[in-house]
């Protein structure tokens, strides 16, 4: 029981420095390539701080414990938008952009339409695996195809430096690449550390496989998200914090599920569709109709946004203990 307790604090000590070291090195290579921030949150923050829900859910699908993989996988969906971009905006407001909104959300509650379609039989086969990923690498085409058009739009008219030494460039390049890899990697460990601690602490507890994966496990894995977008806003990078939820829960939704249904196809427990991919949609939609109001309205998507994106993490928590103990 120790050894699990030293595990999760050790872990997160680990992954608050780690996170600061991998948003450093994700904006220094956006800004030496003029790649727009955004994108950089969706590729690398986004599917990057994804590592954990992919690793988690896909050895739970070689040992056969599906509940635990799509738990972890809607799970770490929910508490993204609740609680992570939630808290990110109490603590730092970000600004959302025309593109956030006639873009991305979209695309966002698309998906999670699709995935909720494909759940309607209580059974996620190959074939529903191969069309998750197939729309994951559809997606991620067209979010880099627009994301880099309009970066080159944004830097259109602006002076090149010419006078910059090439050797700097280099140094800065190295150093931004060395900053992502090894903050990535520690991102990663971090995160299983916290999660193998949490899950024996919660098995000796004896609390289901499907609790697990919705509580603990989700929300370990889903550190790595809270940390790199609380890290990004208080750099300033709005976008890159936003990104970073967008692009991990499109991730989660795609590419996880599918890859874990892939290996194995996973008989759906009949509570996931009636509680989780109910919240999971619920909140997606709070957070269109939030975004929204902050774009119309000019306003920043700051603290009132974030303590109603908390608010409904609450309600699903104790909705959860409620269905739990029925």
């Amino acid at each position: 029981m120790w050894l699990a307790v030293i595990a999760v604090l050790i872990g997160l000590a680990i992954l608050v420095w780690s996170a600061d070291l991998f948003v450093d090195g994700a904006t220094a290579l956006a800004k030496k390539f003029n790649v727009p921030s955004f994108l950089i949150g969706v590729l690398i923050l986004g599917v990057g701080t994804s590592a954990p829900e992919m690793v988690v859910s896909v050895l739970a699908a070689l040992e056969g414990s599906p509940d635990l993989a799509l738990g972890n996988a809607y799970g770490s969906n929910i508490i993204n938008i609740a609680l992570v971009l939630g808290a990110t905006v109490l603590i730092s407001p970000i600004i959302i952009r025309k593109g956030i909104i006639k873009r991305d959300l979209p695309l966002l509650v698309l998906i999670t339409m699709v995935a909720a379609w494909q759940l309607r039989d209580g059974q996620l086969d190959q074939a529903d695996a191969i069309v998750l990923i197939a729309l994951l690498v559809v997606t991620l085409g067209i979010q880099i195809v627009l994301s880099l058009r309009e970066g080159n739009h944004e830097h259109e008219g602006e002076p090149i430096a010419e006078s910059v030494d090439a050797e700097h460039i280099e140094q800065t390049l190295t150093r931004g690449l060395i900053s992502l890899v090894i903050g990535m990697l520690l991102l990663v460990i971090s995160s299983r550390a916290i999660v193998w601690g949490a899950v024996e602490l919660a098995t000796l507890w004896g609390v289901s496989e499907l609790v697990i994966g919705l509580t603990i496990v989700a929300v370990g894995t889903s550190l790595p998200e809270l940390v790199s977008s609380l890290s990004a806003a208080r750099k300033g990078e709005h976008d890159m914090a936003l990104g970073n939820i967008i692009g991990s829960n499109i991730f989660n939704t795609l590419g996880v599920v599918g890859l874990a249904a892939l290996i194995a196809p996973i008989t759906v427990s009949p509570i996931i569709l009636s509680r989780d991919i109910v919240a999971m949609g619920l909140v997606t939609l709070l957070l269109v109709v939030l975004c929204g109001f902050a774009f119309m309205s000019k306003r920043p998507f700051g603290r009132t946004s974030g303590a109603t994106l908390m608010l409904f993490f609450v309600g699903y928590t104790l909705w959860l203990i409620q269905t739990v103990n029925l």
